[in-house]
């Protein structure tokens, strides 16, 4: 039985994976792409401004570490500040994925009473989609969650390659910084 539950998780990932890669291509964003390159081609697919900024401190108490708010004008995307710059960039892509995806649910979703202060300003009708990462049992949540490391995993934070640069990355240390 076990090995019948791996081999469908494996074809549902395999799935996920095939459905997400074409997403991305569809769209004509490059896995190739450098992580600015991203942000200004979802700006050029939307017609609007990618506006990042870091997560309040009280949404990340409340368990989000990714954020992305849909109005009429901009998308704006909220992450965690307080974590390696690697798995930031990673938590923005994820919210990134959101939009590519066009998800979204209302403002006034259950469990979202944590996040409401972050509208600080922001009537609720204006925003058009929300969406909070505090976990990834949904199928949304999954999407979201293979296009950033899909997209991740092509080298959009450049410098160098293999375990060096994949610490680097992670340290947020580039080899300009040390003198390469």
């Amino acid at each position: 039985m076990r090995v019948t539950q791996r081999v469908r998780r494996t074809g549902e990932y395999a799935e996920l994976q095939r459905r997400c890669t074409g997403i991305l291509r569809d769209l004509g964003v490059r896995r190739s792409l450098s992580f600015g390159a991203v942000c200004e081609r979802v700006e050029a697919l939307r017609g609007r401004p990618l506006i990042l900024r870091e997560l309040p401190e009280q949404a990340a108490i409340a368990g989000a570490c990714g954020l992305w708010l849909g109005t009429d004008d901009a998308d704006y995307v909220f992450y965690e500040a307080r974590t390696a710059p690697l798995h930031r960039e990673h938590i923005i892509l994820h919210e990134i994925g959101h939009v590519l995806c066009d998800h979204h649910r209302g403002v006034t979703a259950e469990g979202d009473e944590p996040i409401a202060g972050l509208l600080n300003g922001l009537q609720p009708h204006l925003v058009k989609r929300l969406m909070a990462r505090t976990n990834y049992t949904t199928a949304e949540e999954q999407e979201a969650e293979m296009i950033a490391s899909l997209i991740q995993s092509a080298g959009t934070t450049g410098g160098a390659g293999g375990r060096l640069g994949r610490l680097g990355a992670f340290l947020g240390v580039t080899a300009d910084d040390v003198g390469a």
